[in-house]
């Protein structure tokens, strides 16, 4: 994840996350900051199809850094601050 040209977009996504109201529109009785957001609006944000947004989400997902949970057939991701502060601890020890 780290050294993969698309990480910046990876990182990118993970602070966007950070604050979603402030990046991401709520929706139709969903707010960001406690629903998370679908694929179909980091794609938008990003400008790319919903399946390249799908990829990084899911390989967030993958490793632990983002959440998920379904209402009603949409897939909605959110941070795992836990997972996050963890990852950040084993870095700053000099991994």
């Amino acid at each position: 994840m780290l050294r993969t040209p698309t990480s910046g977009t990876r990182m990118d996504i993970l602070d966007w996350l950070k604050d979603p109201t402030a990046h991401f529109p709520p929706r139709r009785h969903r707010r960001p900051a406690e629903d998370g957001v679908t694929a179909r609006a980091v794609a938008a944000k990003l400008g790319v199809p919903p399946r390249v947004a799908d990829t990084h989400l899911s390989l967030l997902t993958g490793l632990g850094l983002l959440r998920t949970h379904r209402i009603g057939r949409r897939t909605y991701y959110q941070r795992d601050e836990i997972r996050i502060a963890e990852v950040a601890r084993f870095f700053e020890k000099g991994w």
